[in-house]
């Protein structure tokens, strides 16, 4: 069977599992002139799940934006620069139980059942292609190149401005942050880096990175996360002359808590704990943090350039004009000096929604975890209490309660979910928990919000069933 009409085939089985499914049909969320029901912000994973789950329920008038080209919504051909996903190559989610929309059905029919079982991970460009084609078959109502500006919370009617770089305002009932990882916060570059040396010599993991240019020069990447790995090994694929990667900890984290959450008890029952036991749970989490996956560490590992740096905490860059001198302090306190010519940065992302330009006029309603729960002093954190605290359905809640209502219509699908909810919209392993979810709790919001407008359709139903002549059977007495 050709390629072609292998995708086909799937295409028109996709088509044929969902009309098997499409009951009840009627769409019951109608469109309004000029305003839109749901506006997704972000057509990564998370938004186009988000989006089809939505038409599911019979939800029209959905709108995602995204401010990348089309087909590089995410990170998966920018800055994600691992081989292979880190997940399980079983991993379902933005299918949302459907078996023709898994990323399986999709692989199999482009190379065949064979290749499906040979396969150990997902590389991330099919990961990438997997997901323009899931766009493609569902026909889900992306807009790209649409930059969001800022979020207005309602005048009149509670319906939402989301005003857009370019000046254009659109208006909606719902809105849905779904903006990734780093959606909740902002990407970290500590201040003794960004204050020192010239933009030139130093990288965001996150941003782009010219890393061409890097061939026979010295790195230092700071941080020991996937992503630092991902970037020290690119440097030296690149030809970099050598590479030194620095971390604070005495030894790198070896046990990966995500795999533990991969179990449906998790992933759908986590939302439903106590306050006191969903954050003992999220501080354990961040605290053991993640271990590069075992394939990225060898990829790094295995270059003579490669050193590793446990124990070590930058005290203070120097830019000279042969290069940058770190200095080092050692945990035993011991101190040295590297000599590089570029740093990467890979100390992740800070989660607080004041750091987000886009939610000026939002985020400081926005009730946090440090506003609803005061932890016992052993499980203090003060990162933790940034993260927003969020209602059962994703949506935000207030700081001040009565004092900004709207927010009960604006969800949060990023990593900054994670306390409130475990895994979400931020993690492949959460999408087909979450979205649902999600979506159950926009449905409901609409029908309550419109009850009155359903009570007087139902009050003026008269369509009649049935038509025959009862006449005939009518029992007379006489």
């Amino acid at each position: 069977m050709s390629h072609l009409t292998s995708i086909e085939a799937l295409n028109a089985r996709v088509q044929h599992d969902l009309e098997f499914l499409n009951y009840p049909s009627r769409v019951w969320v109608t469109d309004q002139e000029n305003i839109y029901n749901v506006i997704i912000v972000g057509a990564g994973q998370a938004g186009l799940a988000t989006a089809f789950g939505l038409s599911r329920q019979g939800i029209s008038g959905v709108l995602v934006l995204d401010d990348n080209p089309m087909g590089m919504e995410g990170p998966w051909e920018t800055y994600a620069r691992m081989e292979t996903l880190r997940t399980p190559k079983e991993v379902t989610g933005p299918d949302l139980g459907i078996p023709s929309l898994t990323f399986r059905a999709w692989y199999e029919a482009q190379f065949g059942e064979a290749a499906w079982h040979a396969l150990s991970k997902i590389p991330k460009e099919q990961w990438m292609a997997y997901l323009r084609w899931y766009r493609q078959v569902l026909d889900l109502p992306v807009r790209n190149n649409a930059k969001v500006a800022q979020i207005l919370p309602p005048a009149v009617n509670e319906i939402f401005t989301v005003q857009l770089t370019n000046g254009e305002q659109l208006r909606a009932r719902r809105v849905v942050w779904a903006t990734g990882m780093a959606g909740g916060g902002t990407w970290v570059i500590p201040e003794f880096i960004s204050q020192v040396l010239p933009k030139d010599r130093y990288a965001h993991t996150a941003e782009d990175i010219d890393f061409a240019a890097l061939q026979g020069k010295r790195i230092a990447v700071l941080g020991a996360g996937a992503s630092a790995f991902d970037n020290a090994a690119t440097a030296l694929e690149h030809g970099a002359a050598n590479v030194h990667l620095c971390f604070r900890r005495r030894e790198l984290p070896r046990v990966n808590p995500y795999r533990w959450m991969e179990f449906s008890g998790f992933l759908q029952h986590q939302a439903d704990l106590p306050d006191a036991e969903r954050w003992a749970f999220t501080k354990h989490i961040l605290d053991l943090n993640q271990p590069p996956p075992q394939e990225t560490f060898l990829r790094t590992a295995k270059h003579a350039g490669f050193h590793l740096h446990p124990s070590s905490q930058w005290q203070a860059l120097t830019n000279r004009p042969e290069g940058v001198s770190i200095d080092v302090l050692r945990l035993d306190g011991a101190r040295y000096s590297l000599e590089v010519d570029f740093v990467i940065v890979g100390t992740g992302f800070e989660v607080n929604l004041d750091r987000r330009p886009e939610l000026d006029k939002i985020a400081p309603d926005v009730a946090r975890w440090a506003d609803c729960y005061t932890p016992p002093p052993d499980l203090a954190d003060m990162r933790l209490g940034q993260f927003p605290y969020l209602g059962k359905h994703f949506e935000w809640r207030e700081r001040k309660p009565g004092s900004a209502p709207h927010l009960r219509h604006l969800y949060d699908l990023t990593f900054g979910a994670l306390p409130s909810m475990g895994l979400s919209g931020a993690s492949i392993s959460g999408l087909g928990f979450a979205v649902p979810r999600l979506v159950r709790g926009i449905a409901q919001s609409f029908y309550c919000e419109d009850s009155q407008h359903f009570y007087d359709a139902l009050t003026s139903y008269s369509e009649p069933e049935l038509t025959a002549d009862v006449s005939s059977v009518i029992y007379d007495p006489e």
